[in-house]
């Protein structure tokens, strides 16, 4: 059986990664005022640039039911069934939406992955190992679902505007956040966002306590891939990142921007690191 692994944009990976582990995609939209875009082919610049301007949020808005149906009926003209991995229903309506997409086949599968950006991506990707591996789409879908509560995904964005703006922060937060040079971990916790740890000083600094507490709070990390997310970020910045987790022995360390999505969401300077804490 020819089996097709599918993802919304959310899934943050760059081309290369999508060509290498065959992963297809279909875009949420995104509004710039009047400007309608496809996430995906908008950069992340042009999105920090609006707001700058506009001191407006763009909107997003999830991929319909018309247009779902349409992505998997292009697919299975190549594939014998398709396994589609969906943004978290907590955050989006896209899930409800692909699966009333899937009830027009007998052979599309879709996953509520419960995370966000490249957490959706180490999915998909553990989905299309398995599938070059021969497995059948039944052991795919059940190594899957047992993966999906071990998902690490969380962010450290280097200013809360972007989440004041869109209703996530309030102003007291916001205020004392800017006030004292307050950075706070955001983290998904059962498919929701959520605040966690709250950390204090320069942006690069933070960056790095916030890396290494986060490997030193998980015990059993999958080393084989990890993925370093940011919207923008100092090189400087990234390269630290990257070395603490050479020295921490990952084997895979995946770098990617944030897409329209997220950043619509996060704001400028955002960096996380995603991986899967399930090692036997």
């Amino acid at each position: 059986m020819k089996i097709a692994i599918s993802a919304e944009t959310t899934v943050d990976l760059t081309k290369e990664l999508l060509e290498e582990f065959r992963i297809h995609t279909t875009p949420f939209t995104i509004l710039l005022g009047d400007r309608v875009c496809l996430d995906g082919e908008i950069t992340t610049e042009e999105i920090i640039e609006f707001v700058k301007k506009t001191n407006v949020l763009p909107k997003t808005s999830a991929i319909n039911e018309s247009q779902y149906s349409e992505h998997f009926e292009n697919l299975l003209k190549e594939y014998d069934a398709i396994i589609h991995f969906s943004l978290s229903s907590e955050m989006s309506s896209a899930y409800n939406n692909a699966v009333l997409a899937s009830k027009k086949f007998n052979n599309v599968f879709v996953i509520d992955s419960r995370t966000l950006s490249t957490g959706i991506a180490l999915l998909a990707i553990y989905a299309s190992k398995l599938v070059s591996k021969g497995l059948d789409i039944g052991e795919i879908l059940s190594s899957v679902d047992k993966r999906i509560p071990f998902v690490e995904a969380s962010f450290i964005p280097n200013r809360l505007d972007y989440l004041y703006k869109g209703g996530r922060c309030s102003s007291l937060a916001y205020f004392g956040a800017n006030l004292f040079q307050i950075k706070p971990q955001i983290i998904v916790k059962e498919g929701k966002m959520i605040s966690g740890k709250k950390y204090r000083g320069k942006y690069d600094k933070v960056v790095e306590k916030y890396v290494k507490e986060l490997l030193d709070e998980y015990k059993n990390i999958d080393l084989e891939e990890v993925f370093i997310t940011y919207t923008t970020i100092e090189k400087e910045i990234a390269e630290r990142v990257r070395a603490i987790l050479q020295t921490h022995g990952f084997k895979n360390i995946r770098e990617t921007r944030a897409g329209g999505t997220i950043t619509s969401h996060c704001g400028e300077n955002t960096l996380g690191v995603l991986f899967i804490n399930d090692r036997n």
